[in-house]
């Protein structure tokens, strides 16, 4: 697995527009190259700016899209995203990510299964705690790791959410708005 799988070069200034779905208000952070994270609907903007000035999503080459596409998977109209990523990580954490990528909708994976699949066996824990750092949650499927059991266990998002999105991709649940 290469690191081709995420964009490299920044452009612009970043930029955050507010994306609301049926799951309530996300926000999406980004330039004018790429997705840098997602934040969850109860997450409160930092002081400090890193989210950078808000945007309208319309008005925003890859945040318009972004918004577009989160709003329609929550709804389920969609099954994957088709947008250019920037997650900030290490590289083992950017390798993770990476492995989360391949994981199909309506599926889910063991964090063992996970370190197995980027050649790092005995990295479970690691993995886990890499999945806890993903800056772009959702899109990069990190609700679609389980424990070895098939229990559900941590997620940024609380286990709630997790489980909405592990119905959601199942079709045992919809979530029309």
């Amino acid at each position: 697995m290469t690191d081709t799988t995420f964009a490299t070069d920044a452009s612009g200034d970043l930029r955050h527009a507010v994306a609301p779905t049926t799951f309530g208000d996300f926000t999406v952070v980004g330039d004018d190259a790429a997705v840098t994270a997602i934040h969850f609907p109860d997450d409160e903007a930092p002081g400090d700016g890193s989210w950078g000035e808000p945007v309208d999503p319309a008005d925003h080459p890859v945040l318009g899209p972004a918004a577009e596409q989160l709003a329609a998977f929550l709804r389920g109209d969609r099954t994957d995203f088709d947008l250019p990523l920037r997650p900030k990580g290490t590289d083992f954490q950017r390798q993770a990510w990476a492995a989360l990528l391949d994981i199909p909708f309506g599926e889910t994976r063991s964090y063992r299964e996970q370190a197995e699949a980027i050649g790092r066996p005995t990295a479970v824990r690691a993995v886990g705690a890499a999945n806890g750092r993903n800056p772009i949650p959702v899109v990069i499927p990190c609700h679609r790791v389980v424990g070895s059991s098939g229990l559900l266990t941590g997620y940024a998002g609380g286990t709630l959410l997790k489980a909405r999105l592990l119905a959601l991709e199942s079709g045992r649940q919809t979530f029309a708005g």
